[in-house]
């Protein structure tokens, strides 16, 4: 992974710990999700998990609705190192019994924990535990009485619900703390962590929550979270997608990558198509994406269509290919590697290049 220099100014915040990995303050903005397995499913949830870790997740939730729920987080605990954070509302107790099974965080609402005596035990085990805890705050959860009082769910309203449970852990002498706001309007959301930014130096979990179907929820998300990554508000970022959360990371990512504040595998630039294209572009990107999935190391990759942008667009990355009429040149870091004739050569050609780029990428980095 990388992390450009020409990232966006970071808002400061204080740092928090969870299992080795930094949130806030000087470390990079985090990238989380959550599985959406049964988790007393534990066979079910571990893979997840992996699946998760694999793709780039840095820190994973995990709901913990009951009971079982809860007896299944020492076997998931044992089957991953990857920092965990239990998702608890309503029963303190499930709180406690997540730490002692040794999850690493919690991210619960302080107001909807319990009592003034559930607040103390939570917190109280969140400190032996060295947890961090997250208030989650979401548009759809406000206090009836600030819903009452703003008039629904505004970003004003919002942020009194967070200072509010804020102010429960720090009158326990508790500052272990991150904080989310999210709304599934995009507006709002930006609104409401503005004004919390201006209020608290705790690091924030961004989001737009409910954001949709991958398509959606994706443009959503990346417009939203583009906002305040680009304003430097942003710790850690989740981006939520109905399905496979596996995708969540990928779409994190390029929304990363596209501000300049980190990458993680190859950077694949190819043209929209248009009237000029006469070659099979839209077979070849394929083909070269589904190459790269899973690779981790970061580069550029052209695959453009046409003579008028695609030399210099693939004379300008790693390795490219432009193409003409039924024809490609082919690109290594502006010099060119071969020209190739016939349409039907093109994919092939370019992925024997790529190949060989990638063989010599690792044989460079056991060297």
């Amino acid at each position: 992974m990388q992390h450009n220099s020409q990232a966006p100014a970071r808002h400061p915040t204080r740092a928090v710990i969870l299992r080795g990995v930094g949130v806030g303050g000087e470390n990079p903005v985090r990238v989380q999700s959550m599985t959406n397995t049964d988790t007393r499913d534990v066979a079910a949830t571990l893979a997840q998990i992996r699946a998760l870790t694999d793709a780039g997740c840095e820190i994973v939730r995990l709901a913990v609705l009951n009971d079982d729920a809860a007896k299944a987080l020492a076997a998931i605990r044992a089957g991953t190192d990857a920092p965990l954070v239990a998702d608890i509302h309503f029963d303190h107790r499930l709180a406690v019994a997540a730490l002692n099974a040794g999850i690493d965080a919690l991210r619960i609402n302080p107001g909807n924990i319990g009592s003034e005596a559930a607040v103390d035990t939570v917190v109280a085990a969140a400190k032996a535990h060295g947890a961090p805890i997250r208030i989650g705050v979401n548009s759809g959860s406000v206090q009836k009485d600030l819903l009452a009082k703003y008039g629904g769910p505004t970003p004003e309203a919002m942020v009194e619900s967070a200072l509010t449970h804020i102010a429960l852990l720090e009158r326990r002498g508790f500052h272990d703390i991150k904080v989310s706001l999210k709304s599934s309007s995009v507006p709002r959301t930006v609104a409401a962590y503005r004004l919390l930014a201006a209020r608290v130096d705790y690091p924030l979990h961004i989001g737009v929550t409910e954001a949709g179907t991958p398509m959606r929820g994706a443009v959503k998300s990346a417009v939203g979270l583009g906002i305040l990554l680009a304003e430097g508000l942003g710790d850690t970022l989740r981006v939520s997608l109905t399905g496979d959360p596996v995708t969540e990371i990928g779409v994190a990512y390029e929304i990363l990558r596209a501000l300049d504040i980190r990458a993680r595998g190859p950077e694949i630039i190819s043209c929209p198509t248009c009237g000029r294209t006469e070659i099979d572009l839209v077979g070849l990107a394929e083909a070269v994406e589904e190459r790269l999935r899973g690779v981790t190391d970061v580069f550029t990759v052209a695959v453009m269509g046409c003579v008028v942008n695609g030399p210099g667009e693939a004379r300008e990355a790693d390795i490219g290919i432009a193409g003409g009429r039924d024809c490609g040149i082919i690109f290594r870091k502006g010099e060119i590697r071969g020209k190739v004739r016939g349409g039907e050569k093109l994919i092939p050609a370019f992925m024997e290049e790529l190949e060989h780029y990638l063989m010599e990428k690792k044989e460079s980095a056991c060297d």
